[in-house]
């Protein structure tokens, strides 16, 4: 993960709190554990094409018109390497897509797809409620990078040298 001097700081609070006599590999690995608890979901920001296909029901897809079929698979040709589900317009989408009675599955399937819990350290830099019914975004760190992933061995590192 990118991390700004400041994200680093912030980071830095932490360990200095929760991990103090612990070594950098092993905060490392508590602040990549799942988040325990409530308000601790956010939204994907990569789902694939594959995945999405799966939870996508087969009797709400022949009951597409042909202008939504068209629609989706248009998406799916110009986004090969995955869904930012984080992104509200894209969620609204297949929404759209599957919209009425005859996609209720396939919406529900859908978003819950588009979610998953958090680890301790993505916590962190993660913005918004958190829950369930309101999943949090990630941050950006340094050069736009998305702050989802792994907290690093020298993630930590750098941040304890922090002055």
């Amino acid at each position: 993960m990118n991390l700004t001097t400041a994200q680093l700081g912030t980071l830095k609070t932490w360990l200095t709190t929760n991990a103090s006599g612990l070594n950098d590999e092993t905060s490392a690995a508590l602040l990549n554990a799942a988040q325990a608890g409530p308000n601790n979901i956010a939204w994907k920001t990569n789902v694939t094409i594959t995945q999405i296909g799966d939870k996508i029901n087969g009797t709400e897809l022949a009951g597409l018109s042909t202008l939504n079929n068209t629609r989706l698979q248009t998406v799916v040709v110009l986004s090969q390497s995955g869904i930012n589900a984080s992104l509200t317009d894209r969620r609204q989408f297949f929404d759209d897509i599957f919209s009425g009675a005859g996609g209720a599955t396939t919406r529900a399937n859908l978003l819950a797809l588009w979610k998953r819990t958090i680890t301790v350290g993505e916590k962190l830099f993660a913005t918004g409620t958190g829950s369930d019914a309101s999943p949090a975004t990630f941050g950006f760190g340094v050069n736009n990078s998305s702050l989802e992933g792994l907290i690093t061995v020298a993630n930590v590192s750098e941040a304890r040298n922090l002055p």
